[in-house]
């Protein structure tokens, strides 16, 4: 429900556009998309469904119409067309957003019955469903990536021309929004495209199954669908993605964008320490002592009773035995140290034995006997969870929550639905998953949400609108997986984060992220600490140039005899960076990388990270000639930055 079908719709130019700076033919684009089917629909609007057996398209012209338009703020408007059907009182009202500074347009549908009695069936519902025209120049080209696999594999990028008469489907196999699939066809959602003929594209996404009747008063909607038009290169349009995201959808925290942020985390990552309040302060001690200053205390799995088993939950209560000051004894601790806190949470996974699944049965989904699922669209579980985490939050001081999602929730939700009520569990359940976290956020508005789900299994559209990835992935600690996925995420999403226990130069940078969290056995002395101070100095140096755009200058690769290189720029500043890896079985010393976004009349400061020197060289020779790099060891690697010579 909360899925989130993103689409980068393209127009073909004759000139490329090498900045990320909108331009007016694809606001004018935008706008004209806008009128045609958020104002006037004249033709029909750009979502579907069955009703009755009967389309749509054959429904809508003959039910009443409704307009409203009002202003969000200075460069949103809010656009809503109402249809009403006057025999069954069913309404479908569809609310879209019109961005006044980016080529971007988002809408909701939502159908509700307002009348006395159930409706008739409501199926196929499609959020999208449109068909785009090629005005007879090439063919169609869809980019995508994968989605989790807990791989080296997780957000590879792909591109596939799509034939005529072909079709292409993406749904998650087990319910979670990003399980196999990205980007941003999520909870159990499919998106469709299908060439038809040779000049036209047909897509559609959508909620996969849906049969249901609505009980008077019941309300369903579809996922948030967002399209955005472009001109030129595609790599441009990623860039006003990213910007767009960073503008209006990456969420603020007391009015501020998530600080880039080091946490370290202790827990059930070492054989034989489970979370105690004895263990987690001398590991917050040892770090002070080795002049190590984190952003985050980081509580893992296990601090609540469960018998020596992490994934026994259920139960949301400190287990006193080894926590006797309960967690606020360690969250004081480390605010006295100058470090927030984050502890983790799974209320939605539910097993046997726990407080949850013993007393309150009746908000569970799932057979007796076996691991069960919260109902989150049941309204009196939802309410008891946001009382007990938001009084739990409160009164142990706990800064971040973090809520994991080790389930596959889809056979739940599946198995409550009558035959004439499929698709209403996974409808309210995702619902209010989003209300559960939109009341948190309400009560705590300083308080980040990290979305973990197994490690990047909950990253779509609107889920990104209320958190931050801090675990992009389940699949950790391999400097070359760890580096594909830093290539295949950032195409999409501006923040996010991974983490390492072992390291050394070139495992730390391959995981250096927005959030970088610290997993090293900090009672060890034997690390080799000056590094990790020195490392550590280096992200703080270049971590906000994570948010700016984003210019891979390699092709992707898995193999291990390759180099990979990116850049991020902040033409705000003036400034950016270059990481390249060679890897372990590379047989070259040197690549030259051209760069990108950089004025060429200007001259920058270049200056290599570890060799401290640096030299003049101009946009123009950085963007044609490109920069030369030599990385002599195997593996090895190294950060460029580059500032604007101020005149």
């Amino acid at each position: 429900m909360n899925a989130a079908p993103a689409i980068l719709g393209a127009l073909l130019l004759t000139v490329p556009l090498n900045a990320a700076t909108v331009t007016p033919e694809e606001m004018r684009t935008a706008h004209q998309w806008v009128a045609a089917n958020l104002v006037e629909a004249e033709d029909g609007p750009a979502f579907s469904f069955t009703y009755d057996g009967r389309p749509s398209s054959e429904l809508l012209p003959a039910w009443k119409m409704d307009r409203k338009s009002r202003k969000l703020d200075a460069n949103r408007t809010e656009r809503t067309i109402t249809y009403t059907d006057p025999k069954t009182g069913l309404i479908v009202r569809c609310v879209g957003v019109e961005y006044k500074d980016f080529p971007t347009v988002e809408w909701t549908v939502y159908f509700r019955n307002e009348g006395s009695a159930d409706t008739p069936v409501l199926s196929d519902i499609q959020g999208l469903d449109m068909r785009v025209a090629s005005n007879g120049q090439g063919d169609f080209i869809l980019r995508h990536h994968t989605g989790t696999l807990v791989s080296a594999h997780d957000f590879e990028p792909h591109e596939t021309a799509l034939k005529p008469k072909e079709t292409m489907r993406f749904a998650p196999p087990g319910g979670r929004p990003l399980g196999k699939v990205f980007p941003y066809f999520n909870i159990k959602w499919e998106a469709q495209f299908a060439r038809d003929e040779a000049l036209s594209l047909d897509i559609r996404a959508g909620q996969e199954l849906t049969h249901l009747r609505l009980h008077p008063g019941e309300e369903v909607r579809t996922p948030l669908i967002v399209l955005q038009f472009w001109q030129g290169d595609g790599i441009r349009s990623q860039n006003i993605w990213r910007r767009w995201m960073i503008a209006h959808n990456l969420p603020r925290y007391g009015g501020k964008l998530p600080e880039r942020a080091m946490p370290a985390v202790s827990g059930n990552h070492y054989p034989g320490l489970l979370c105690n309040e004895k263990d987690e302060i001398l590991f917050l001690d040892r770090y002070a002592e080795e002049s190590i200053k984190l952003d985050y205390w980081w509580m893992d799995a296990g601090w609540y009773p469960n018998k020596g088993d992490w994934t026994s939950t259920g139960t949301w209560e400190v287990d006193e035995t080894r926590f006797p000051g309960g967690l606020r004894a360690v969250t004081d601790h480390a605010r006295a140290m100058g470090a927030k806190s984050i502890v983790w949470f799974e209320p939605e996974r539910v097993t046997p034995g726990s407080w949850l699944y013993d007393e309150h049965p009746e908000w569970l989904l799932g057979s007796d006997g076996g691991q069960k699922l919260l109902n989150l669209g049941n309204p009196e579980a939802r309410r008891w969870i946001t009382e007990h985490i938001d009084g739990f939050m409160t009164e142990q001081g706990i800064d971040a929550y973090r809520q994991d999602f080790n389930i596959d929730p889809l056979p739940y939700w599946r198995g409550n639905d009558a035959e004439d009520r499929q698709g209403i569990t996974e409808n309210a359940y995702v619902t209010g998953y989003l209300a559960f976290w939109d009341e948190l956020r309400k009560r705590h508005p300083d308080m980040l949400i990290d979305s973990c789900a197994s490690g990047g299994h909950r990253n779509d559209l609107e889920t990104m609108r209320r958190a931050v990835p801090l675990l992009r992935s389940d699949y950790i600690f391999d400097p070359v997986g760890e580096q594909c996925h830093t290539y295949g995420l950032a195409f999409w999403l501006p923040y996010y984060g991974t983490g390492f226990i072992d390291f050394d130069t070139y495992i730390f940078r391959s995981t250096m992220c927005p959030n970088t969290t610290l997993g090293c056995d900090a009672r060890r002395r034997d690390i080799d600490w000056p590094l990790l101070r020195k490392l550590i100095a280096q992200w703080r140096e270049v971590v906000d140039y994570y948010l700016g755009d984003y210019y891979p200058l390699t092709p992707y690769s898995l193999e291990n005899d390759i180099w990979m290189a990116w850049q991020f720029d902040r033409p705000d500043l003036g400034e950016g960076m270059v990481q390249a890896f060679r890897r372990a079985d590379s047989f070259y010393e040197a690549a030259r990388f051209r760069l990108n976004g950089l004025d060429p009349e200007a001259d920058y400061q270049v200056t290599d990270l570890d060799a401290g020197d640096g030299l003049v060289m101009s946009g123009r020779e950085l963007t044609e000639k490109g920069l030369s790099l030599v990385l002599r060891n195997r593996p090895d690697s190294v950060i460029i930055v580059y500032k604007r010579v101020k005149e």
